[in-house]
This record gives structure tokens, sequence and C-alpha cells, in this order.
């Protein structure tokens, strides 16, 4: 069994607040790192890189220095699983839809842009959005999602900060 600890819109510098601790634990003890985009600088994606295996995507709020380096979606294969991760856009009414649609063949999808917790299954797929960790401009409740993924499944739980 894998353990993927799943993130997004960090938001980090325009966000004062760093990682919660808790979190920055949950990230060590990961067998995988999934960021949905919204990094926002360069140095998270290093400071992630410091504490383990990291597939992240760009968001709408990246810098160009994000954007240089990080693809909008990607589909990673964790134990014989396919989960797609992008962070979507436009309006929070029908985000699942479209980032749905981004991928074939998947398990699973990680997205973000709502800074809302949410997991659902639609059409055989696992949305998972794992809300924000630190940003409290727009969320009430910070939280990440944690999946454990073997090759029966993956079990899908978010992990509430406050």
């Amino acid at each position: 069994m894998k353990r993927v600890v799943a993130i997004s819109d960090t938001h980090i510098p325009k966000v004062k607040e760093d990682l919660p601790p808790s979190l920055v634990e949950a990230l060590q003890g990961a067998d995988l790192i999934v960021h949905a985009g919204d990094l926002v600088d360069i140095s998270v994606l290093d400071r992630l890189r410091e504490l383990g295996t990291v597939v992240a995507v760009a968001g709408n709020m990246d810098y160009p220095s994000v954007r240089a380096v990080l693809p909008e979606a990607r589909v990673v294969e964790v134990e014989g699983k396919r989960i797609g991760v992008t962070h979507g856009s436009g309006p929070p009414l029908g985000i699942e839809r479209r980032v749905l649609s981004r991928f074939a063949g998947v398990d699973a999808v990680v997205f973000g842009h709502t800074h809302s917790a949410h997991l659902e299954e639609r059409k055989g797929v696992l949305l998972v959005n794992p809300g924000t960790p630190n940003d409290r401009r727009f969320s009430r409740r910070l939280s990440y999602a944690l999946l454990e993924v073997d090759e029966e499944g993956i079990r899908p739980e978010i992990v509430w900060l406050d």
C-alpha cells in the first residue's frame, strides 16, 4: 500500500502563513506528494521536494517560473492505479465535470481551484479536491487529502486541519 498526500492552493508567498506543522509531518511520511496547483512561487515546489517525491501541476495563480516547469495536467501511476492531476478553472459550479473531461482511462482525478475539500465518485472515477491547507482568504476550513492506494483500489480521506 502507498500513502499519497494531496494538497492544492497553498498560495505561498501570497498567503503569509506557512504549511501547518501537522501537514509537514504527513508530507514527510508520504510515499508521494501531489500538489494540484496554485503553489504560486517555485520555492514551494523546492520545499516539497525536500520532504519527498512530488508530482505537481501548474494552477491559474502560479508565477511564470512555476508554469515553465510544470504542466497543467498529468497522469501518475500508483500501485497500478492511474491518477490524473490538474488544477481546474472557471466557476465552482461544474468544475467536477470539467476536470473529469480532461482525462480518459484514469481511476481518480485530484484537482483544486475551489479551495473546498470534496470527494465524489462520478462515472467510476474518484474525484478528489483536497481543499487548501493554509489559505483562509477563501476557505473556512483548512484541509488536505490522504489517499491509500493498492491494487485493490484507492481509499480517500479528507483530513481537517482546524
